[in-house]
């Protein structure tokens, strides 16, 4: 999977959780700077990216997940 295709897969995901929109999203800005994202909506969607991807994200990593570039990281890392 390229890393276009694995965020768009991210941004799918992250759409269950909360609303938003491609164009609307920098991928390097952190997703609380950039709409309203509470710890709730966080956990759900570091779990959503669990389960989508088949991965385990270590709690220690759930802090890189806060954008999408990092989710993006933290996803190919596990998928190795």
């Amino acid at each position: 999977m390229s890393v276009t295709d694995l965020q768009g897969t991210l941004h799918d995901v992250l759409r269950r959780i909360v609303p938003v929109a491609p164009a609307e999203l920098d991928p390097d800005k952190p997703f609380r700077d950039q709409f309203e994202m509470d710890s709730l909506d966080f956990l759900n969607f570091v779990l959503a990216l669990e389960k989508e991807f088949g991965v385990k994200i270590p709690e220690v990593g759930y802090p890189r997940c806060a954008s999408l570039s990092g989710a993006t990281t933290v996803v190919e890392e596990q998928r190795r």
